[in-house]
């Protein structure tokens, strides 16, 4: 719709109260639109709410460069939005409601307080305070043939007809946090093109179960210090890092099993598996653990050897009884090898639902410089449900509210 034809206060409508909806809904208002925000739950911001349990990991500190580095092949479409509203400039803008940050030793950046709830209160009240009216507990259900949107509350269904539309619905990861992926189906049937949605910063199955034994006894403890290779068929996918990372009751999850997910999925995806590599004395290197494991011991049990030189007990312990078969395990040069690189075959990736957040989306080809649907004139697309995946750390949250104040500046322009 030209602008020409709008009324002197056009209305935009913003569907999905995450982070880059609001961050969209924010840079409308500033610009003097009306805007409506709508949300399917009782209150907006709940995945953000969550992910700030354990202390909010806003952004990351670390240069431009590398940072735009963690978006990989869609690094070319991520830059001009974080070029706009990248980690320094979240950092100002938190300052701006009264937020003071830090960052900690990993380099990532977190509110002075590392809590979620301060941040949110305070964004909300000034977006109220600056006229932005917020609708809970409407389920958006598309369009009416006329293009007005639908939406579904307690009271039944209405509609509302805004001179712009702005979408952040999110993936598909914790849906019982509002993001579902119910507007894939809603999108395609309007001919934009949607990559299909996928777990990211994921868990993973294992190809042969743990034992019974293993499973009850370790499921749910962390593995640490530990460094994780990966070296896909064809070498074409290649991780090498330290970290942690934990048991589950079928596989294994974790900071570190996150950073990898991207390339564990796509090998699994080709190749019906992947396999990686365990270096269990990542402080430690292979010559010093086969003369370790190779010393003589006298009375002592291997078990008991094995703590006491090399400090292995417990759950790394348990990896090597998991692994290895008797004969195996007490042939000094296998097990030193198995220490330095012991295998896990994983099979497949936990659930989209399960997930950290989400892969796939709404790919940014069928949208123009401005985040608008090429096939909907006038309806921008925001956060995770574009097609882009970084790794924990920041960059997620970064990303959606740079991408949420790119559809709210081009919704802006068009209006």
């Amino acid at each position: 719709m030209p602008a020409s034809s709008l009324s002197p206060n056009p209305r935009a409508a913003v569907v999905g109260g995450g982070p880059a909806g609001l961050m969209a809904a924010e840079v409308l208002r500033a610009r003097g639109v009306e805007v409506d925000v709508y949300d399917a739950m009782a209150s907006v911001g709940r995945k953000f709410l969550l992910a700030g349990k354990g202390g909010l990991n806003l952004t990351h500190s670390e240069p431009f460069e590398p940072f735009l580095g963690r978006f990989a092949e869609r690094a070319p479409q991520i830059e001009p939005l974080l070029r706009a509203f990248d980690g320094p400039a979240l950092r100002e803008w938190a300052a701006g409601l009264g937020i003071e940050t830090f960052v900690g030793t990993s380099g990532r950046v977190f509110p002075a307080d590392m809590k979620a709830a301060p941040l949110l209160r305070a964004w909300l009240h000034r977006l109220r305070e600056a006229g932005v009216r917020f609708h809970m507990r409407r389920r958006w259900l598309g369009w009416t043939e006329d293009g007005a949107l639908r939406f579904a509350g307690a009271d039944g269904e209405s509609t509302v007809k805004p001179d712009a539309t702005v979408l952040a619905l999110g993936g598909a990861s914790w849906p019982q946090l509002g993001s579902d992926g119910s507007w894939v189906e809603l999108l395609a049937a309007r001919g934009v093109d949607i990559a299909a949605l996928r777990p990211s910063n994921c868990g993973f199955d294992l190809a042969r179960p743990w034992t019974a034994h293993f499973a009850e006894r370790f499921a749910g403890q962390p593995i640490k210090p530990v460094a994780l290779h990966f070296e896909g068929q064809g070498g074409r996918r290649k991780f090498d890092r330290r970290g942690e990372f934990v048991v589950t009751a079928t596989g294994i999850e974790g900071s570190l099993i996150y950073a990898a997910s991207a390339l564990i999925r796509e090998e699994i995806a080709e190749f019906g598996s992947a396999t990686i590599h365990l270096d269990l004395l990542p402080d430690r290197d292979a010559a010093f653990v086969a003369a370790e494991c190779a010393r003589p011991r006298g009375s002592r049990s291997l078990s008991t050897h094995l703590k006491s030189r090399l400090g292995i007990e417990g759950l790394k312990a348990g990896l090597l009884h998991e692994l290895l078969s008797k004969e195996q395990y007490h042939d000094t040069a296998v097990l030193a090898a198995t220490l330095k690189r012991l295998p896990l075959t994983l099979a497949a990736a936990r659930p989209v639902a399960e997930a950290i957040s989400t892969a796939g989306g709404v790919r940014f080809e069928a949208l123009d410089e401005r985040l608008m649907l090429r096939a909907l004139p006038g309806v921008f697309c925001a956060g995770e449900m574009l097609d882009w995946e970084a790794p924990t750390g920041g960059y997620l949250l970064t990303a959606s509210m740079a991408s949420g104040r790119a559809a709210g500046h081009g919704a802006g322009v068009f209006l």
